[in-house]
């Protein structure tokens, strides 16, 4: 793969390991040749994938994503920006790495429009924010997938972070081998130059850079804590004049909850309710701790369940 000079090169991905994918486009894109174009497709197990800039606990519904009924769903940060999205095997994904003179936004756009005509999708065409759509008359739906890209959390967060923008989606029933192969195509047909795609299996791991790759995009820590300073709090603030939904009514009296978290890590709390005409201060629990890391079931030892109930149902830990 590396040191490779062709005018052009085509991989396929056949695992469907999200953390290995991402890993060989992070290597194709550190290495190909500054002169070659490199066309890279590839399918993912169901996974969410975050942009680098993004907030797990703002974007992902965690609770639901670690009780899945489809099964594991892994979350995974990307080392680019932009939105959440959600990947299974129903979709292939496509990277275009070309030299940086022959960048165009809506070049390799209008290539895979070109496949997706030729395979009979007639309505597909770009538009001016340079996404692949379809034209307005196809029914678009959203997918039971999206419940999981729903946090409950959202409305208590202020990120300093990217939020995503949703959009609507629609199948386009193309077989995943059939949309590979037209895309191939189309690519040579671009660059009237035909090569045959290099196939890549899990062994591409025993590349040292990817399987560095591989284990930064799998660590907890690249996971949660490279996520942009955050606010949560349950009452309107200076800085976040949102409305806040109604509190459950399972929670103590003259309850507040507010803290500041930086690199995932929380470093300015409060957290008190009222029992008995006592306040009780829980500050202390959360200070300094790293919010993925954080038992709320804990609480329970000394504070109404409620309390750990509520967060760990906002913050996707399982405390009933």
């Amino acid at each position: 793969m590396e040191g490779t000079v062709n005018k052009t090169q085509i991989y396929i991905s056949r695992t469907h390991d999200p953390y290995i994918n991402l890993s060989i486009e992070h290597y194709l894109l550190q290495k190909t040749a500054a002169e070659s174009t490199v066309l890279f497709l590839y399918t993912n197990r169901p996974c969410i994938v975050i942009g680098r800039n993004q907030n797990p606990w703002l974007e992902v519904n965690l609770g639901l994503l670690r009780e899945s009924p489809i099964g594991n769903i892994a979350l995974v940060r990307r080392r680019s920006g932009g939105g959440t999205v959600f990947h299974d095997e129903g979709n292939v994904n496509y990277s275009v790495i070309c030299p940086t003179p022959q960048f165009d936004r809506d070049k390799h756009a209008d290539m895979v429009v070109r496949a997706l005509h030729k395979l009979g999708v007639k309505q597909a065409i770009v538009n001016e924010r340079h996404d692949i759509i379809l034209r307005p008359e196809t029914e678009e739906e959203e997918t039971k997938p999206f419940k999981y890209l729903k946090s409950p959390a959202k409305p208590f967060i202020k990120g300093r972070g990217v939020d995503s923008v949703s959009s609507p989606v629609a199948n386009v029933n193309v077989p995943n081998g059939a949309f590979e192969e037209a895309v191939v195509s189309e690519f040579a047909d671009l660059y009237d130059d035909s090569q045959t795609p290099i196939i890549l299996t899990d062994s591409v791991k025993d590349v040292p850079d990817i399987a560095r790759g591989f284990h930064e995009l799998t660590s907890l820590d690249w996971i949660y804590t490279q996520t942009p300073q955050f606010t949560f709090s349950i009452e309107q603030t200076a800085e976040d004049r949102r409305e806040r939904p109604q509190l459950p009514e399972y929670l103590p009296p003259n309850f507040a909850a507010s803290f500041t978290a930086r690199n995932g890590t929380i470093i300015d709390a409060n957290l008190q309710y009222t029992s008995n005409e006592k306040t009780h201060q829980l500050r202390d629990f959360l200070m300094n701790k790293r919010v993925h890391e954080i038992k709320w079931k804990d609480l329970t030892h000394e504070h109404p369940i409620g309390v750990a109930q509520w967060f760990g149902e906002l913050f996707g830990d399982k405390v009933l």
